[in-house]
């Protein structure tokens, strides 16, 4: 096996134009695993250099704690990965959730080193990843969220709950996942003894969150299993009603999976009904917003007139912008006008 560190080495212009050309079906998916992985280091390199071997794309973090992976896989490499999940330890058991809608996710492939496969800094003598919250398929978690003593809880952040959410659910403020758990801890305060039902996007963030709560004193601690994914999918094949509305906020190029029709967003610019996320087109500024198609023409795509303006100037100039206002444009989110 190569010592050498494997990534990517292609522009994006380029990596475009790669997957443009592709004349096979992808398949994008997602999957988790808690699994103490002792050298995390050792294990990224020869990682890389199979899933490059197939052709798979996207981002996987790789910790002590386990991994976090979601990927884009050629369909006719499917079987070939499933291969791969048993030949890591890491990958045995962890259960691969299929996107609800297919489309362009990623463009390369990322795998990084991280402290946590989720970052909320929570001691380790705070949560046991051996007692976490019961896992509930979809007719239960519908059952259970449907009696009135029930703590339902949105685990994601508040730009992923403003496009999708299930309804009377308690959606935290939080803009980053560091400030969400402190925020989850003050809605379960002096609410210990309720049935708590947590739900994120595919699993991994209820996980931790249901141990971390389970150590603080919270007796009945459900999560969704495989999360609003793996929900979509059993309510359509189950025909069983969708307690969940809007759209599912996903971590890649399609910034989202429609689960009803239901739109419940407004254009952070002028507040037209719209649930379209996006990355202002200004390099510099790149913020994540919602805008509806009538602002995104007016504007290029910008948050504003002024990032317009900074988007329309040759690249050198944008490039001396940025580095001269990298703390004003250091906001990832941008508010919407009723904020």
């Amino acid at each position: 096996m190569s010592e050498r560190k494997l990534y990517n080495i292609y522009g994006k212009k380029q990596l475009n134009e790669k997957l443009g050309s592709e004349n096979f079906k992808r398949i994008t998916c997602s999957f988790y695993n808690y699994f103490k992985i002792s050298d995390p280091e050792s294990t990224r390199n020869p990682l890389y250099d199979d899933f490059e071997k197939i052709n798979i794309l996207g981002r996987v973090y790789i910790a002590n704690e386990g991994i976090n992976a979601q990927i884009s896989i050629p369909e006719n490499a499917w079987e070939d990965f499933m291969s791969l999940t048993q030949k890591y330890p890491f990958m045995n058991n962890a259960t691969i959730k299929k996107a609800i809608e297919d489309g362009k996710s990623f463009l390369k492939l990322k795998i990084l080193i991280k402290k946590e496969i989720v970052a909320w800094g929570i001691p380790e003598k705070e949560y046991d990843m051996d007692k976490t919250g019961r896992h509930l398929n979809a007719k239960d978690f519908n059952q259970l969220i449907a009696k009135s003593n029930t703590l339902l809880i949105d685990m994601r952040n508040s730009y992923e709950s403003e496009v999708g959410r299930f309804k009377n659910a308690i959606c935290p403020k939080a803009k980053r996942s560091n400030d969400l758990i402190e925020e989850v801890r003050e809605i379960v305060k002096n609410n210990e003894d309720k049935d708590i039902a947590m739900y994120c996007t595919g699993g991994i963030r209820c996980e931790k969150a249901s141990a971390h709560l389970i150590k603080l004193g919270c007796k009945n601690v459900f999560q969704l299993s495989g999360g609003i994914i793996e929900y979509a999918h059993q309510i359509k094949e189950e025909k069983l009603d969708s307690k969940f509305i809007g759209k599912n906020f996903v971590f890649d190029d399609r910034m989202g999976e429609r689960i009803t029709d239901d739109v419940i967003a407004n254009c952070h610019l002028c507040s037209n009904p719209t649930d379209n996320h996006t990355n202002c087109s200004n390099d510099a500024c790149h913020i994540l917003f919602i805008i509806c198609q009538d602002c995104d023409s007016k504007l290029d795509g910008c948050c504003s007139k002024e990032c317009q303006e900074i988007y329309h100037l040759p690249i050198d100039q944008q490039k001396k912008i940025r580095k001269k206002f990298a703390k004003k444009f250091d906001n990832k989110f941008r508010p919407s006008v009723s904020d």
